[in-house]
């Protein structure tokens, strides 16, 4: 069984940062893309950033230049930098990976969400 685990996420003051990580663990052949997606009360689930195997990045337009996503490949884990947080940040943010446990086998998978939240 192949599963994510988040941790990162706790309350911060608007202006301040947090950094998420997401790895990824069990019967492992490859993974493809990892990212994160969030969720905020009364909205729609949405992409937050994506990084594929090679390190290639795309973002929301709404988190340019205040979120850094990365991955390192040989701890199965995704990171997401968020700096200069602001209250539209708060949200539920969940991992996503790509992920293939044999050559023929391959599933989308979610971590469990872990939340953030931006408040004085």
């Amino acid at each position: 069984q192949v599963q994510l685990v988040e941790s990162g996420g706790g309350l911060v003051q608007p202006g301040g940062s947090l950094r998420l990580s997401c790895s990824a663990s069990g019967s492992i052949f490859r993974i493809g893309r990892m990212g994160w997606y969030r969720h905020a009360p009364g909205k729609e689930r949405e992409l937050v950033a994506t990084v594929s195997s090679g390190a290639w990045s795309n973002y929301a337009e709404s988190v340019k230049g205040r979120f850094t996503i990365s991955r390192d490949n040989a701890k199965n884990t995704v990171y997401l930098q968020m700096d200069s947080l602001n209250p539209e940040d708060t949200a539920v943010y969940f991992c996503y990976a790509y992920i293939a446990t044999n050559i023929a086998t391959t599933q989308d998978l979610w971590g469990q969400g872990t939340q953030v939240t931006v408040s004085s």
